[in-house]
């Protein structure tokens, strides 16, 4: 019994689909964990946050973070270093009762992933009682 050509030609496209499902750019998943004492200046707060932002090599952002004790009004990925505030560049959507998403499409220019690179992104929670920000984490990649 002979191989069919089309299942030659099946087998391959398949080994194809693979190899490009592997040599594509794995994300930097950041776990991050929010919390008042990261904020500039520090806030005192019992509010907390976790969750996990992926940082792709085609600079697409993608993650959720979960909040406990604060009721968010909004939520941002901002450009500045460990110690300074800066411009907010992706503002996340709220997807659920303490529940904040990076929308979906989001890409940062390649200013931007260098400073993600270089630990200069920050995300944080803002609340009526803190209009700056009550929760903050770093980025590190």
């Amino acid at each position: 019994m002979s191989k069919s050509p089309s299942l030659g030609f099946a087998k391959a496209a398949a080994a194809l689909l693979l190899v490009g499902a592997f040599a594509s750019a794995p994300a930097k998943d950041v776990a991050v964990n929010l919390t008042g004492d990261q904020e500039v200046p520090p806030v005192t707060t019992t509010a907390t946050g976790a969750g996990t932002i992926s940082i792709g090599q085609d600079k697409s952002v993608k993650g959720t973070i979960r909040t406990t004790g604060i009721q968010g009004t909004v939520a941002h990925i901002h450009l500045a270093s460990p110690g300074k505030n800066g411009p907010p560049i992706i503002t996340l959507v709220k997807s659920g009762d303490n529940m904040w998403m990076v929308p979906d499409g989001s890409k940062l220019t390649d200013d931007q992933y260098k400073s993600f690179e270089n630990g200069d992104l920050y995300v944080n929670v803002h609340s009526d009682a803190h209009k700056g920000g009550e929760i903050r984490t770093q980025l590190k990649p």
